[in-house]
């Protein structure tokens, strides 16, 4: 049984309608890519996944019930990387972490932020407040942030922007090393290598509908992407 599954969602903003009757299932231990054009309804999805935006139509569930009546349990095991790092731009890295940690209840949390702070290249920047920070090195604390309760499920939404190529080959470890722990992830990326590199399954957002690709290479979703226009 899928961990998480959208169930005919459809989303209208402003008058229009920018997912129709949109269907995907999340299981633990897989990665999940999205790609699509801009617009396509990507990130749309991922927020309702993540229950910051409620569907017009149709449901999500979490382990075979809608989300909406288990929301602050299913936000506990929830990992999420959006637009916005939702960091505290006046604390520090580790502050942050601990601050975070200490709200999922996270046991030994220091040893737990130190751990994610080693993974993600900051462990020398760790003292220094976010705001101070670069993208790249911001995009990185905000994958510790979502990796620090060590969730069942990983929504991210572009989560390689700002990385360099040894981050990001750091990211997709981690991402791998989450999905052997049983967790279930879903990203949306333009990076196409990457994000096909993360995945075990590989889906387009076309029209506002998710359909599986059929692609087995990196070439055969090259060529698919292209008339995406993303």
């Amino acid at each position: 049984m899928a961990l998480l599954a959208a169930e005919s969602v459809s989303k209208e903003l402003d008058g229009r309608l920018v997912l129709r009757d949109a269907s995907v299932e999340l299981h633990p231990g897989r990665c999940l890519a999205l790609f699509g054009a801009n617009g396509s309804g990507k990130s749309t999805l991922l927020r309702i996944l993540a229950t910051l935006w409620r569907p017009t139509r149709g449901v999500v569930t979490w382990g075979g019930e809608p989300v909406s009546k288990r929301r602050a349990a299913y936000r506990r095991q929830l990992g999420y990387v959006g637009h916005e790092s939702l960091l505290y731009g006046d604390r520090s890295a580790r502050e942050n972490l601990r601050f975070f940690g200490g709200l999922y209840g996270v046991p030994d949390i220091e040893r737990r932020a130190d751990a994610l702070l080693d993974e993600v290249g900051l462990t020398r920047f760790a003292d220094i407040p976010v705001r101070a920070y670069s993208r790249g090195m911001t995009q990185r604390a905000t994958l510790a942030r979502a990796l620090v309760h060590s969730p069942q499920l990983l929504l991210l939404d572009e989560p390689f922007t700002g990385l360099d190529a040894s981050m990001r080959a750091a990211a997709l470890k981690r991402l791998r090393m989450s999905c052997e722990e049983g967790a279930a992830v879903c990203l949306v990326t333009h990076d196409l290598e990457s994000g096909y590199e993360a995945a075990t399954d590989v889906a387009f957002v076309r029209r506002g509908r998710v359909e599986m690709s059929a692609a087995t290479t990196l070439e055969e979703l090259r060529a698919e992407y292209s008339g995406e226009g993303g």
